[in-house]
């Protein structure tokens, strides 16, 4: 889900961002485009880490909650398919009722586990997204570009740099300076052009 989720917020926040110089540049001056992969850089900062690890906890205390309720639910079942032959009717009936009650109880669990963390992930990505689009907006004025685009649109998506001839333009290591991060090494052999889409990631589920 993670890739799918930062895609969407990628979209949505360049979607958002108004032109990084005025369109009525007199026609002789050169068009400024630069591009970076906001994926990469995302995944690159160090408050993602600390994304990851805290849904990683959320994560971990909803399957025990999950496991707790599965396994009593077990332990009921085990005990009414040992002892349903012998029990009264008016008693065997109730123990269905309980366990079917039970049964649905760790379903609705279920679901609204994996809302909550897909929810807690948009939450915890939205300060993060913000300021990455801050730092692109930064950088496009202070360097007089007129757009800078997205290298990546994300999974199962047609790529929105079909062809890079020069890493020029790469804005990559000005956004991490920008940001305050150090740039990974692998900045400066990164492919700019979108690669061919893999398949979909699912969001961070339990």
């Amino acid at each position: 889900m993670k890739k799918q989720v930062i895609a969407m917020m990628m979209v949505f926040a360049l979607a958002c961002t108004p032109l990084l110089a005025q369109t009525t540049a007199s026609a002789t001056t050169p068009v400024k485009i630069g591009y970076t992969n906001v994926e990469f850089i995302v995944e690159n900062h160090p408050d993602y880490k600390k994304i990851e690890n805290e849904l990683s906890i959320t994560r971990s205390q909803l399957d025990k909650a999950l496991q707790d309720k599965y396994k009593e639910f077990q332990e009921k079942l085990d005990n009414y398919n040992k002892n349903a032959g012998s029990m009264a009717d008016v008693l065997r009936t109730d123990k269905e009722k309980e366990l079917q009650t039970m049964q649905n109880s760790i379903q609705e669990l279920q679901r609204n586990s994996e809302t909550s963390l897909q929810n807690k992930y948009q939450q915890l990505m939205k300060p993060l997204m913000d300021k990455v689009n801050e730092a692109i907006k930064v950088v496009g004025k202070q360097n007089n570009y007129l757009y800078i685009l997205n290298s990546d649109a994300g999974p199962n998506t047609t790529p929105i740099l079909l062809y890079v001839g020069s890493e020029e333009d790469n804005v990559s290591n000005l956004i991490f300076k920008q940001l305050g991060v150090d740039p990974p090494k692998e900045v400066t052999t990164e492919t700019p052009v979108a690669t061919p889409s893999k398949a979909s990631t699912a969001p961070p589920k339990k």
